[in-house]
């Protein structure tokens, strides 16, 4: 029985909760995003509803719903539920759950789900002491992480479990969730609330993907507001204030947006490494997608420096790498460093103008098709129908080259590739003026 000052202790930890511990979702119904991994249908979905799970990792950037889809096995299923936090757990703490876990199935034939948050932080030897119990079925282990699990969790624990790597929440996600919260607060208090979309879109949009970022500025925002006329209005200016980030004139989905990528790509394209480095950072600072950056990089580097120098699309694609492994703010150094290797490369759209040029002559000019020579002869019979025959095999001859038609005769004459003088391309041409 809870007496009164018990009662009242609890009601007291209750409010004075975050409000991101208070909007937590109890089931899937309030869960939102994620859609990829929880949506209708969805296996990961069928599993908690059907409350037939194996041991999980959820892989992904705070604030996306790891420890929140942990909250709704825990009010699913039927199993015990057991919960411990890497970072203030040891052996000790694994084996008392564990010899917990193996009464209750022998005394009870009840299944225990573990929940580790944070399970990157426990070592090696930490993470061998669960591997007996995982894979006898006495628990199912389910571990949250923002570290890569391939890294960071030992290879046998790996393979006796599904990963489902969650990503940052889109701006929209993050509105639904503030708006929801929104109705929450002002339920609970005696005045109300008004929220402009201004202030809502703020917050999103610096909060970069994090939920609870977002829900931690709208509470501050809340508290420090004065209350005027029953009425506590956060607008933008509020929102920037509790979140300490000021706006920058920048809309993802309007032309702030696409002019300043078109000054960012034109910048590396006039070989100004300074404009391009101030535009990147705009971006960075306005909460552009590091994704969106990589990919332009990548096409960037095939499309204006081409073969001048081949090394800029290992660069640009190397960046997109690191941006998607490491994530901002350190992603930022990636892309900085590509960003200058692209601008001070030198430029050429020879490998652009050849792909287009090829590709109009496929669509608009009518050919006899792949000429008898070049045809595949990899098979019994192909000979007996003239396929392959009289090609001649580069290897068998001098410097390993030999003159023949590699082209359908109709096009015999066209040049779709001509490589420019500056970078490499000024070798790649004297090779092919070598070869005429």
């Amino acid at each position: 029985m809870m007496d009164l000052f018990s009662y009242q202790t609890k009601e007291n930890n209750t409010n004075n909760k975050p409000l991101a511990v208070k909007m937590r979702p109890q089931n899937l119904e309030q869960f939102i995003g994620q859609e990829e991994i929880v949506g209708k249908g969805k296996l990961l979905r069928r599993a908690i509803e059907a409350d037939r799970l194996q041991s999980l990792i959820f892989y992904g950037p705070p604030g996306t719903g790891k420890t929140t889809l942990a909250r709704i096995i825990a009010n699913r299923t039927e199993s015990e539920f057991e919960s411990l936090n890497a970072v203030t757990s040891g052996v000790k703490d694994l084996r008392q759950v564990i010899t917990r876990a193996k009464e209750r199935q022998g005394m009870y034939n009840k299944r225990t789900i573990l929940f580790i948050d944070e399970i990157h932080r426990f070592n090696k030897s930490q993470q061998d002491a669960l591997l007996p119990a995982v894979e006898e079925g006495i628990i199912i282990l389910i571990g949250a992480t923002t570290e890569n699990p391939y890294f960071e969790i030992n290879s046998p624990l790996l393979s006796r479990s599904r990963i489902f790597q969650l990503r940052s929440l889109t701006e929209e996600n993050i509105k639904a969730i503030l708006r929801r919260a929104v109705d929450k607060l002002e339920g609970s208090k005696d005045y109300k609330i008004k929220s402009t979309i201004e202030a809502l879109n703020h917050f999103a949009r610096v909060a970069n993907g994090d939920a609870r970022t977002a829900l931690n500025a709208l509470e501050l925002a809340v508290l420090t507001t004065p209350q005027q006329e029953g009425m506590k209005e956060i607008d933008l200016e509020v929102a920037e204030e509790s979140i300490q980030q000021k706006v920058i004139n920048y809309d993802q989905a309007g032309d702030n947006h696409y002019d300043t990528i078109s000054a960012f790509v034109k910048s590396i394209r006039g070989s100004d490494p300074d404009a391009a480095l101030y535009w990147l950072a705009k971006m960075i600072e306005a909460g552009e997608s590091p994704s969106f950056i990589a990919r332009r990089l990548i096409i960037h580097a095939a499309e204006d420096i081409g073969t001048a120098n081949p090394q800029a699309l290992v660069i640009a694609n190397a960046a997109a790498e690191a941006v998607d492994y490491v994530g901002l703010p350190e992603a930022r150094i990636p892309l900085a460093q590509a960003t200058i290797y692209l601008a001070t490369a030198p430029k050429s759209n020879a490998v652009l103008l050849g792909i287009d040029q090829a590709l109009a002559a496929v669509r608009s000019k009518v050919t006899s098709g792949v000429p008898t020579h070049l045809q595949d002869n990899h098979y019994q019979g192909a000979t007996e129908l003239d396929k392959g025959v009289n090609y001649k095999y580069p290897h068998d001859y001098p410097n390993n080259y030999v003159e023949q038609e590699y082209l359908p005769p109709e096009l015999a004459t066209e040049k779709f590739y001509q490589p420019t003088e500056n970078g490499y391309e000024e070798k790649i041409k004297e090779f092919l003026k070598y070869l005429d």
